[in-house]
């Protein structure tokens, strides 16, 4: 069994406890990405190419509700149901939803159990979620469970090296000299293992591969990123941006940084 900092429930309750800390890590990668797909986008075409007319929909894992709202908007759900483990991120999908005018319920549960009613939804998206459990393929078949004959579960998830570039910068500079043995945090569900995972509850139909690049600016810019991330131990003072760019630039030249990711979406039906 795999275990990592997303897969312990202590440490998962605290990161998203509050939305902020996601909004500050989704922030910092989109103002430095340079190359690759936009992944809300790519999750909703393939969910509207295949969904039916007015589909039932569940959203497992939504975070602060982006891939949400847009299928919200492509699909125009007769139902749609969002599950998080976090009141934080719920909340947050509750207010955004009621800003736009749209429906969505809200729902707070454990995906390894989901508080659905099987073959209850005709669309079931899981986005850089599965990876906070050590058997995903056990949410898998929740998924699985409640989907409808027919319907249709669009993954999403990383590379096991995602922004593997920090982990070797942190080495070289002494700030986290374990860095690059430590396991990844999408060690459990990744771009080379998701397939054969998905494969044991669903029919697998598409696995697409899409390259990421991320061009931070300069250190304060990076430093807002790897400060969310729970996979580096960092010197006790090192806990805001503006600390850890500082020492950065102490030991090493402050710099642009570019950093590389796989993002990998599988698309699959239920079982007969």
């Amino acid at each position: 069994m795999t275990s990592t900092p997303f897969t312990d429930p202590d440490t998962v309750a605290a990161l998203y406890a509050d939305a902020a800390r996601t909004q500050q890590r989704t922030g910092a990668l989109l103002t430095a990405k340079t190359g690759g797909d936009d992944a809300t986008a790519t999750i909703v075409d393939l969910a509207a190419r295949h969904a039916q007319d007015r589909p039932r929909v569940c959203e497992i894992g939504c975070g602060r509700g982006t891939v949400t709202l847009a299928l919200a908007e492509a699909l125009a759900p007769s139902c749609q149901t969002v599950v998080d483990l976090s009141a934080a991120f719920l909340a947050t999908v509750a207010r955004r939803v009621a800003e736009t005018g749209f429906a969505v319920n809200t729902v707070r549960g454990d995906f390894h159990h989901l508080p659905l009613p099987e073959a209850g939804c005709d669309v079931a998206v899981a986005a850089f979620c599965l990876y906070h459990s050590t058997r995903p393929a056990d949410v898998v078949a929740e998924i699985a469970r409640c989907l409808a004959p027919g319907g249709l579960a669009v993954l999403a998830t990383k590379s096991v090296d995602s922004y593997h570039e920090i982990d070797h910068l942190m080495v070289d500079t002494g700030l986290d000299p374990h860095a690059t043995t430590r396991s990844s945090l999408y060690a459990t569900f990744h771009s080379g293992n998701s397939a054969d995972i998905a494969a044991t509850g669903l029919e697998v139909a598409e696995v697409i591969h899409r390259d990421h690049t991320f061009r931070f600016t300069d250190f304060y810019h990076l430093a807002s990123y790897v400060v969310t991330v729970p996979k580096y131990v960092l010197p006790q003072q090192m806990t805001n941006p503006r600390d850890l760019a500082a020492e950065l630039r102490r030991r090493t030249r402050d710099r642009p940084f570019t950093a590389t990711s796989t993002v990998t979406y599988i698309t699959g039906s239920s079982r007969p």
